[in-house]
């Protein structure tokens, strides 16, 4: 039995206009949604606001199994849901794998969560009981992008439910089957409660009415860093807590003495899987001078090697982009990079929103597609000559989420990561990687810091409060 039927896969009626559900591949219709209006920001809220107190109240035991079935749910459905993310995100067959992998693993982690100890017992000077107390937050607001839709979802859905608080989710629209109502359909048919899981697929009006809902006192956003200021802003005048997820621009560092067929492996996957629309992809190819020419050569060939087309129904190695206004942006990036010296050393050009991998070299601080995010298929590449200049090119730039460096010194590998600023590092990988065990964010430009994954949950989608205990009514001098 299907788990989305196209007729009955929104829930509840929502007051915003229908939005057709277009496959970027090919340009087809595969059905519509119809988008959240403020109004319904307003009405989700106050129903979850209602219903999260008895979900509080739930034993963990009974939320653990929620999370447990619906991790389940996710290899059980897995063929459906890897057709709505090769269809619907233009994911290639083994990334929507992935993805439907670590949004069970998710659900697992989120499961574990529901028993982990929630305080401690504190010394006090007083004849008291001292203790603090974790207690869930209430309603959490999710708003997730397009480019990882069901990763960037669960993330944060599946914690936040766990730890006994209620959720908004707003996916992008471009993904709101299999970024958002895929989820309701698995958590519903996991047993989760009534009121407590909420879809609002819509733009950046629905974000901004659920970061201004007084009910909604926590935002977990991932996005793009000029949009997350705009969140952290409007969510700081209220006080109230942003969990902010953003842009990057992540370099890999290849040091003299490094396996240049292993580091061009590392490099080709970084900058072009998934067409390049990952927050981690290597944006930055940071080569020593003595590997430098044949580095590009063997990354040229790579690039040219890669198949580019239809998902699902070719066998490829990148898909489309998602729309036109991404393309527009990649090419743009491009042309204006060779217009201000930027070899182009593979790839440049596209077929519909079919993207070459594209190698740029003798780029420098002022190349666009080098100092810019990218969030397409275009791998920039320069040299440096010490490990210095090495540490200091990395550490340029205003973001901070991923880092890799290829060495055969991995105690030197280590030695350089801890000078770089960066939420993420790894030695002998690329920059994209995620478990939903590991803590995952970036500094500076690039977020918050570690607001996701593993025991940052916690402090994510829970308050910590301080209680006392006294056996009899305190005295005090007035």
């Amino acid at each position: 039995m299907a788990l989305l039927d196209p007729k009955t896969w929104q829930p509840a009626p929502l007051a915003g206009g229908e939005y057709e559900v277009v496959e970027p591949a090919t340009g087809a219709s595969l059905g519509a949604v119809t988008l959240a209006a403020g109004e319904d920001v307003e009405t989700a809220a106050a129903i979850a606001a209602a219903a999260q107190p008895g979900w509080a109240r739930t034993p963990h035991l009974t939320r653990a199994a929620v999370l447990r079935r619906a991790g389940d749910l996710f290899s059980r459905h897995a063929d459906e849901l890897r057709e709505w993310l090769v269809r619907e995100s233009g994911s290639i067959p083994g990334k929507a794998d992935f993805e439907l992998h670590v949004a069970a693993q998710e659900c697992y982690e989120a499961a574990a969560l529901a028993s982990r100890p929630l305080g401690e017992i504190l010394p006090s000077e007083q004849p008291r009981l001292s203790y603090t107390r974790r207690v869930p937050v209430g309603v959490t607001a999710v708003i997730a992008p397009f480019n990882a839709p069901l990763i960037l979802s669960i993330r944060s859905v599946a914690p936040a439910l766990a730890l006994g608080n209620a959720v908004l989710l707003k996916p992008d629209p471009r993904t709101a089957v299999c970024g958002g109502l895929a989820l309701g359909a698995v958590f519903a048919e996991a047993g989760l409660p009534e009121g407590l899981l909420h879809l609002l697929p819509g733009g950046v009006e629905i974000g901004q009415a659920l970061v201004a809902e007084p009910r909604i006192p926590i935002i977990s956003f991932t996005g793009s860093t000029a949009a997350g200021r705009r969140v952290g802003e409007a969510a700081g005048r209220q006080l109230k807590r942003a969990h902010l997820e953003l842009g990057g621009n992540s370099a890999l560092v290849v040091l003299a003495d490094a396996d240049i067929e292993g580091a061009v492996a590392q490099a080709t996957w970084g900058s072009f899987f998934h067409q390049g629309q990952i927050c981690m992809t290597t944006g930055r190819h940071l080569v020593h001078a003595s590997l430098y020419e044949e580095y590009i050569e063997r990354l040229a060939a790579k690039a040219e090697a890669l198949t580019v087309g239809d998902p699902h129904r070719e066998r490829v190695h990148l898909g489309p982009v998602i729309d036109r206004g991404q393309l527009g942006k990649i090419q743009g990036l491009v042309e204006s990079s060779i217009a201000r010296g930027a070899r182009l050393a593979a790839g440049g050009g596209h077929r519909d929103l079919f993207f070459r991998p594209t190698v740029l070299a003798d780029v420098d601080d002022h190349t666009p597609a080098y100092a810019e995010e990218v969030f397409g298929p275009v791998a920039p590449v320069r040299s440096f000559a010490t490990l210095d200049e090495a540490a200091t090119l990395a550490a340029s730039g205003p973001y901070g989420l991923s880092l890799g460096i290829v060495t055969r010194d991995t105690a030197l590998g280590l030695e350089l990561a801890d000078r770089i600023p960066t939420g993420i590092a790894h030695i002998n990988d690329q920059t994209v990687n995620d478990e939903a065990v590991a803590p995952f964010g970036g500094i500076a430009a690039s977020g918050t810091g570690a607001r996701f994954g593993g025991s940052a949950n916690l402090d994510a989608f829970t308050e910590l409060r301080w209680t006392t205990v006294r056996r009899e009514t305190a005295g005090h001098p007035f």
